[in-house]
């Protein structure tokens, strides 16, 4: 980002007591007129680390409920898209196999494989086993239920919680 940029947004001030300041932090650009540049890059680096399964769910469980605005409907919408677009396909591969149906054991696979395939050039530009592809459905199990979790910790009163403050609905 330009220094120019960021002082015509009121400085990192503006995001300070956000919840999650990546996202705020982009909307104040864009309400002043700049642009985001959503992609992939290996030139931008983390500087918070994750480094096992507890801290990213303690990440997400934080910051999702709040990203969907706090709203039972688009939980639902999210939860949903996810099972239809990571979840039906191993399921159909599973019950294709179980019930002895070809057609929706080839229809599960063939629809895994491209969803792996879509995936592989992600984890090639990071340098990752191509193998983690099909991951995916996994992948997106647990980030339902981080984000369910999340839902659940607002709902009961203990909002997000970083760096020692307790965010909750506005």
């Amino acid at each position: 980002m330009r220094s120019s940029l960021l002082q015509a947004i009121g400085g990192i001030d503006t995001v300070r007591e956000a919840l999650i300041d990546d996202c705020a932090l982009a909307a104040a650009i864009k309400r002043q007129g700049g642009h985001i540049w959503l992609g992939l890059s290996q030139r931008t680096v983390s500087l918070r680390p994750y480094p096992d399964l507890a801290t990213i769910w303690g990440m997400v469980a934080r910051t999702a409920y709040t990203q969907l605005y706090y709203s039972p409907l688009l939980l639902l919408g999210t939860v949903l898209g996810m099972v239809l677009v990571y979840l039906v396909a191993p399921g159909a591969v599973v019950w294709g196999a179980i019930g002895a149906n070809p057609a929706l054991l080839g229809l599960g696979l063939l629809t895994w494989g491209l969803m792996a395939l879509a995936y592989w050039p992600t984890l090639q530009l990071y340098r990752q086993s191509g193998w983690l592809s099909f991951a995916l459905p996994g992948i997106a199990l647990l980030y339902n239920l981080m984000t369910l979790d999340s839902a659940r910790r607002h709902w009961q009163g203990k909002g997000g919680t970083w760096k020692g403050r307790s965010y909750s609905h506005p």
